[in-house]
């Protein structure tokens, strides 16, 4: 997420919590303030029903560097293709689990990991502005050296495993993964984490998609897997070539890919972001949901 702090104004949070609302409302998704959290175990007892008529639980999944903390969400009926959906660099809050809780409603059993959970547990931050007025980028800075390639492809395995042990999931299916800002590329690196088992990666303004490193996320794309990367305006004028790159990269093993670019800035799919814009958020969500549709 761009270190803009000025944009984080009294003016830009009001819209925030408005466009918070209208979230909620066009998602079918109910505030998380009004959902009694489940305190469980990994396999998943104890889930509460949320407004929204999605079932709600906390769970515990034992991982190669210990356990991770997450949300589970899921409909209350029937089974459902999974999909790992992590948050952006504020990690866990309200706003991120009100979008997993959306996602969920969609038809979906959505897991949503801390994924900061090697050093801290649960929510840091309430919101994006806490997270700014808590100088968020340096305190999160050592926890974000912990999730290496190697290590996010680690949890993505585990978090594989879970989701296929869950009596809400449908196994026939595909599972998706879904990451914002600093995690658009670990959705690269869990679709190579388990070829074949996640087979949709959805990339929304996620950073640092095309490096010079030999685990760089686009030399890291499968053939079994359909990608889509929501580049935002700012994103794609520091780095233009990306879009290239990408496109070249998942022609060279077959795989289809979407690389949009969307006149937005980064940050813009976030509900608390100060870049939040509900149209064009509204679209990546769609264009989402068509990604997933293939499962």
């Amino acid at each position: 997420m761009a270190k803009n702090k000025g944009a984080m104004n009294s003016g830009a949070m009001n819209a925030g919590a408005m466009n918070r609302r209208s979230f909620g409302a066009m998602g079918g998704a109910a505030l998380l303030a009004g959902c009694a959290a489940a305190t469980e175990g990994a396999g998943a007892q104890d889930a509460a029903a949320t407004g929204s008529g999605v079932v709600r639980s906390q769970v515990s999944i034992p991982t190669a560097a210990g356990t991770a903390d997450a949300t589970f969400y899921h409909p209350a009926q029937g089974t459902h293709p999974g999909i790992i959906m992590w948050p952006d660099i504020a990690g866990v809050r309200p706003a991120s689990q009100q979008m997993a809780e959306r996602l969920a409603g969609e038809g979906y059993a959505v897991l949503h990991p801390n994924p900061y959970y090697r050093s801290v547990s649960g929510q840091q931050f309430a919101d994006f502005a806490a997270f700014m007025n808590l100088e968020g980028f340096s305190k999160v800075g050592p926890w974000r050296e912990q999730n290496t390639p190697d290590a996010v492809m680690q949890d993505a395995r585990a978090y594989v495993a879970w989701l296929d042990a869950q009596e809400a999931v449908d196994t026939a299916r595909g599972i998706g993964a879904n990451g914002h800002c600093m995690t658009g590329s670990w959705t690269f690196y869990a679709a190579a984490a388990v070829p074949g088992r996640v087979r949709a990666a959805a990339s929304m303004h996620g950073g640092g998609l095309v490096t010079d490193s030999p685990q760089s996320p686009h030399r890291m794309m499968q053939p079994g897997t359909s990608y889509l990367a929501a580049i935002s305006q700012d994103d794609d004028a520091k780095q233009p070539e990306a879009k290239q790159a990408l496109r070249e990269a998942a022609a060279a093993i077959g795989a289809p890919i979407e690389v949009i670019v969307y006149p937005a800035d980064h940050g813009w799919t976030v509900l608390d972001s100060p870049a939040y814009d509900q149209a064009e958020a509204e679209k990546a969500w769609a264009q989402m949901l068509a990604l997933y549709a293939g499962l």
